[in-house]
This record gives C-alpha cells, structure tokens and sequence, in this order.
C-alpha cells in the first residue's frame, strides 16, 4: 500500500505531455468537510474546490457521499429542503461543469418526483453539463443517520469517457459483493464510489480490495475528512484500488483536493504519489 506525500510536483512536463496527448486521465478526489446542514457553506466549499481542481489539469472529480449535505443533516434541518434533481443549485452546477468541461460525480440528496421517496444519490454529470446517470445508495442505513432515506434497487452500468461504461457505489455499497458484480456484467471498466466512511470498529476492512479482486476492475473511492456530529472522519481515507490492493491511501484531517493521474493505456496509476492541495 502506498501512501500519499504531499507532493507539490505531480504536473511534470512528460506527465502534462500524456496529458495533453490523452493517454492520462487526471482525477479529482475532493477530500472535504461538509457541515451537517450548513448548505450555503457546503455549496460553497464544492464549487471553490471544483475550480481548482480543474484549474490544475483534472477532468474527472469526485465529492464524498453527501458532500452537499453533510451526513447528519436530517437532525439539524429536515428534509422538506429536499428537491428532485437537478434543481436550481446543481443546475449551475451542470453549468459549471460543461464551462470547465469536466466530469464531476455529486453526491447529495434527492426526491423522486413520482414517489417522493428520498434517496441518497450521486449524479454523474458529464463535459456537456448533461446528465450522463446517478446511483441511489442501496445498502442504506434504515436507523440513525440515513434513516431518511429509500434504499435504491439496482446499480446500472452507463457510458461515459473515456472509459466506455461507468458503475457507481455509494460508501457500503461495497459491502455486497454482488453490486459490483453486476456493474461487471453491465460491462462497466471502472468504478467510482463517493464515500462517508470513517475508521474504527465498523470502519472499512477490504470492502474497497474485494471490490476489485471480485470484478478486476480499478476502483476511484472519494471519502471525506472532518467532525460530523456523531463521526471522527478526520483519518478517513480515499483510495485507489485495483487488483485486490489499495494502490493509494489518501487522508488529510482538513478539507483538500487529492490529484493523481491515471494511465488509459497500462490502467494502472501514473505515479506513485497523489499532489494534495489544502483548502
């Protein structure tokens, strides 16, 4: 397992040169603190870190499991605040994305407007500012914290570049075997997963390998930092995953973006070390 540096020097000129030629995928993981509820805030801190992120090259980004919300928001504001999607915010969202043309994963809240359920989603939205498809979180919670939310009934598999097809989780979606088996049988190449999950004794334990070794597809997870009102996530890790193996382990106890690069070609990472910028 290796472990991130601080490394301030990831855009070398060869590495920018694969980059221009595509043979490099840059990503994004925004490693955040998201306030329980603190929704102007939490808006704000992903936008900002949007920006950078793409301003430093990446064309994939990726927020934690409820990075708009924050994870024990439902105590502190409801959930009447809780809106099908896109709505006004992820609207300008889209937009920012296709200004940028990057492809971001977002992870919050919404309401199915023919049920009115409440799930617990991430959206992918492609370059064009299009959706391009969402998970709802399967294996929620039905106490506690994500009492609020429907648990989703299937994980599908959908194009997006440059890939090909895409599979997504949601942080204990790893934990069943047979989700990410069927992104497999999708013909997914790649998983993405947005992640609150903090270490301790029902912390992750290989949940994120087994993923991999199971399906022999890399897996980008995006988990967050920070104090939640009932979680320490401040050691919680990122990783990167392929094989069976945790390639990269990526923690900060404040809110910062994780850059690596991604090589198309050996499907492997690019280099040993991710850059972290502070936020």
């Amino acid at each position: 397992m290796l472990h991130s540096r601080t490394d301030n020097h990831l855009p070398q000129i060869h590495r920018d040169t694969e980059l221009m030629a595509g043979s490099l995928l840059r990503i994004a993981f925004l490693h955040l603190a998201p306030v329980p509820g603190a929704l102007a805030q939490n808006r704000h801190l992903i936008t900002t870190a949007i920006c950078n992120a793409a301003s430093l090259g990446a064309t994939w980004i990726i927020t934690p499991e409820l990075a708009v919300s924050g994870y024990t928001f439902a105590d502190q504001i409801g959930t009447e605040w809780i809106e099908p999607q896109p709505d006004h915010w992820m609207s300008r969202i889209c937009r920012l994305a296709a200004q940028l043309r990057v492809t971001l994963f977002l992870s919050q809240p919404e309401k199915d407007p023919h049920s009115r359920h409440l799930f617990n989603t991430v959206f992918a939205i492609g370059p064009d500012g299009r959706m391009a498809g969402s998970h709802r979180k399967i294996n929620a919670l039905r106490v506690g914290s994500e009492a609020w939310s429907t648990p989703g009934t299937k994980a599908t598999a959908f194009s997006l570049t440059p890939f090909g097809r895409v599979g997504l989780l949601i942080c204990a979606d790893a934990y069943t075997p047979g989700i990410a088996k069927n992104l497999k049988a999708q013909r997914a190449k790649v998983l993405a997963s947005s992640a609150a999950w903090a270490p301790g004794l029902h912390g992750p334990n290989g949940e994120w390998e087994r993923c991999t070794k199971d399906t022999g597809l890399p897996l980008f997870v995006c988990n967050r930092t920070g104090q939640d009102r009932t979680l320490d996530f401040r050691r919680a890790e990122s990783v990167v995953a392929q094989g069976g193996k945790r390639l990269l382990s990526l923690s900060c106890e404040q809110s910062a973006i994780f850059l690596i690069d991604w090589n198309l070609t050996t499907e492997t990472l690019a280099g040993p070390n991710a850059r972290r910028i502070l936020l």
